[in-house]
């Protein structure tokens, strides 16, 4: 059984085999990339672990505190004890630099030597040369060896006034500075007095005709042995106003029935007449418009509503010929849900996704415009962007909206290495977009939204938390004399669909006000209704009696709704209105439609009878179809409907379980015990540690790691029929595909794809 607490070991892979159950378990659920495929043993996850992919990915997860600890540690040379890397951070008290140390000690990116603490030299590279903007030592830069630091300060305290400038700017980095050059031939140097004189004294050094670079002792010594000039080792405070919880849950539930609403809308009209998607993929900019105006939002808040539809599978491309923005099966399916599983399936949908909606209108890289639907959407760091500002909403007490200011600060330290250049907006849109769908009310984190970010997928729960807090649906509306209908709450079912399709929406809100039109009317009229069945259904979706002015407006459109009809020869349009035909024959707008009179009454035209009826409906006459038995006819447009297909948005990795990690660990153990026990028995006398069976990319790393510290491996390797090799190999050069190196003092080239494994030696 390994010890609880490892000893100082000599090597990365050494400390890995040296920690405990629980130890290795805390690895992996840490960095569980490590376990994905299972390594064969332990010596196996120390490979992997000192891979440049892991090794980054475990690095940019790490907050503020800790790269700066992971950068002290990585300046302070070959190794750090807790009391050196507390004197380079700025004097933390002792505790402070131990857990942090212990931190980066359980991610696997620093390994206990007997000297100290050990940063990996993976680790060392992901950091990079310039990391906390600190340049390379005098002994790697051009112009002579390293000063010792009594040189450095008795030079700096001669240093006239130029040059002192010049020192304060490098100091803290960046480290390299430009400089003007001499003009004079075949001089190479700074023109100014500042840098000629550090050049002279050796506190800088020149790296090109106009560039000087401050040493590492140099900068190390001006900032007083500190590797940092700020240290923060706590997050930000996120602070806000207070609001009354009551209010947050009333307002996220009033913002959860109208995102709704709107969803229902825009989809009920793609149904009858879906937008066409862009040869290069998405929704054209004029369609976008066009739903903004139906909808009478903002177009960012409309371009949030498309985006929310595709995520949730309530739309998709219909995959013709002439493809269109088409709803899904799912739609019909998700509107016979009660309110709050419709709100919970959005929600969850909007959580997970990695589309980016505040993107629509701007540009790319390559200055193309990012369309709503399309493929730049999509942008992978919006996830972790959007749980990281709603964690830190939940983590603030219940009620308090916090800054956005404040938020994108906390971010920043959380994750340093991955925040955008453009922060700030990006939590703003975060916050706009959390608003709209009701994870927040009043800028503070409502019970439903703590409630989604809780659930771990399970949408009964989520929808229960927003269930009380929505509008009750309205079964009546009020008309008034105005030509306007009020409902005061939300609008579903038939209602919505007879109202849709009746009146226009004039204003949102708390109560929804539909106006009544003589355009209006006569767009239900060309479904087939007649006036009376119009006045029947608005009595039964009214609480109170129709009103005079309406109940005139829609019998006035209904008489004269029909006067003109239209059949096809290619069209031939009649009518008892015979003034109404010259109207027609003298509208310039018409002029289009060759409109022929062979007859008082009738009018021809050789445009097909689908277009002549649609101009005239758009100059405001109100024609209706006509069968050649003189019927009227009522066009069907049954709503159209693609099959769902497989999400945009599928999880990209899923975290491992204890059970799963637990089991794991156990056969980890299994096999490295197994390992040894078969190098142990191998015939020849070939000693060294068991060699597991690594990917090309792990072998890789383990072979640069022994190319740059000068160090043995041993090695598996495959020969041409098939036969593998027990090495052990001395690597000096890794390019093409193969290392080269010594074994058994012969000089030999290998085929990295031929290495079934590496361990260090």
């Amino acid at each position: 059984m390994p010890p609880a607490s490892p000893a100082p070991s000599r090597s990365l892979a050494d400390d890995i085999r040296g920690r405990s159950d629980a130890e290795l378990t805390a690895l992996l659920a840490a960095r569980p990339d490590l376990a994905r495929p299972a390594p064969s043993d332990l010596t196996a996850l120390a490979s992997r672990s000192s891979t440049r992919a892991s090794t980054l990915r475990a690095v940019d997860g790490l907050d503020l505190a800790h790269i700066q600890a992971l950068e002290a540690a990585a300046v302070a040379g070959d190794s750090v004890t807790p009391a050196e890397l507390s004197r380079l951070l700025g004097g933390i008290d002792a505790a402070s630099a131990t857990r942090l140390l212990d931190d980066l000690w359980r991610l696997a990116l620093v390994w206990r030597a007997p000297e100290g603490t050990v940063v990996t030299r993976t680790a060392k590279d992901v950091l990079g040369e310039a990391l906390a903007g600190l340049g390379p030592s005098g002994d790697d830069l051009p112009g002579g060896d390293a000063l010792d630091e009594t040189t450095i300060r008795a030079a700096v305290a001669q240093a006239p006034p130029r040059a002192r400038a010049v020192l304060d700017r490098l100091t803290w980095g960046p480290a390299v500075g430009i400089v003007a050059a001499e003009d004079a031939p075949g001089r190479r140097g700074p023109s100014d007095d500042g840098p000629r004189w550090l050049l002279t004294q050796g506190l800088v050094r020149a790296v090109a005709a106009d560039q000087i670079a401050l040493p590492r002792e140099v900068a190390m010594t001006l900032r007083e042995g500190r590797v940092h000039r700020e240290v923060q080792l706590e997050p930000p405070t996120v602070t806000g106003p207070e609001r009354k919880v009551d209010a947050v849950d009333a307002a996220a539930g009033a913002a959860a029935s109208e995102v709704l609403a709107l969803l229902d809308e825009l989809l009920d009209a793609w149904s009858q007449t879906p937008p066409r998607v862009l040869r290069t993929g998405g929704l054209a900019v004029r369609d976008l418009k066009a739903a903004a105006t139906r909808l009478d939002t903002a177009p960012e808040h409309t371009a949030y509503l498309v985006e929310l539809a595709l995520i949730a599978d309530l739309v998709a491309d219909d995959g013709e010929v002439d493809p269109h923005w088409v709803p899904t099966a799912e739609y019909d399916a998700w509107q016979t849900e009660p309110g709050g599983e419709r709100w919970a399936r959005l929600a969850q949908a909007w959580l997970s996704t990695t589309r980016a909606p505040h993107r629509v209108g701007s540009r790319t890289d390559a200055s193309s415009v990012v369309n709503a639907l399309g493929g730049d959407v999509q942008w992978p760091p919006i996830r972790s962007l959007r749980r990281g500002v709603l964690d830190l909403l939940a983590a603030t007490d219940v009620g308090v909206a916090p800054l956005a200011s404040d938020l994108a600060a906390a971010v920043r330290w959380r994750r340093p290495r991955r925040v955008p250049r453009t922060l700030e907006s990006v939590v703003e849109a975060v916050l706009a977009e959390a608003a709209w769908l009701g994870v927040t009310g009043h800028g503070a984190l409502s019970v439903a939204g703590r409630a989604l970010l809780a659930s771990g997928g399970d949408i009964a729960g989520v929808a229960e938390s927003i269930h009380p807090h929505l509008p009750t649906p309205v079964e009546a509306v009020l008309l008034q004399a105005d030509l306007t209908a009020i409902a005061p709450g939300p609008v579903t079912g038939s209602l919505a669909a007879f109202l849709r399709m009746v009146a226009d929406v004039e204003s949102r809100g708390g109560a929804t006000v539909h106006r009544f039109s003589e355009d209006s009317i006569r767009r239900c009229l060309d479904t087939g209704w007649t006036g009376e069945d119009i006045l029947a259904g608005l009595r039964d979706a009214s609480s109170t009696p129709v009103p005079q002015p309406l109940e005139y407006l829609v019998r006035d459109a209904a008489r004269r709704h029909g006067t003109v009809r239209v059949r096809g020869v290619s069209a031939v349009i009649r009518s008892e209105d015979e003034a109404g035909l010259d109207v027609m024959l003298a509208h310039r707008q018409l002029s289009a439609l060759q409109l022929r009179k062979i007859a008082p009454t009738v009018l021809t035209s050789p445009v097909r009878p689908d277009v002549v009826l649609e101009v005239l409906r758009e100059e405001g006459f109100s024609p209706v179809a006509e069968s050649a038995a003189g019927t009227v006819t009522v066009p069907t447009r049954p709503a159209r409907r693609v099959v769902r297909r497989s999400s945009v948005d599928p999880a990209l990795v899923q975290a491992m379980d204890d059970a799963q990690i637990t089991s794991l660990v156990a056969g980890l153990r299994a096999s490295e015990t197994e390992s040894r026990a078969r190098a142990a028995a191998a015939p020849g006398g070939r000693t060294g540690p068991p060699i597991p069976a690594n990917d090309p990319t792990t072998s890789v790393a383990v072979l640069r790691e022994a190319i740059a510290d000068g160090r043995a491996v041993w090695l598996g390797y495959s020969d041409g029929v098939g036969r593998t090799q027990r090495l052990l190999f001395y690597p000096e050069r890794l390019d093409g595909g193969r290392v080269t190196g010594t074994s058994e003092g012969v000089t030999r080239t290998l085929s990295v794809h031929r290495i079934t494994g590496v361990v260090a030696d």
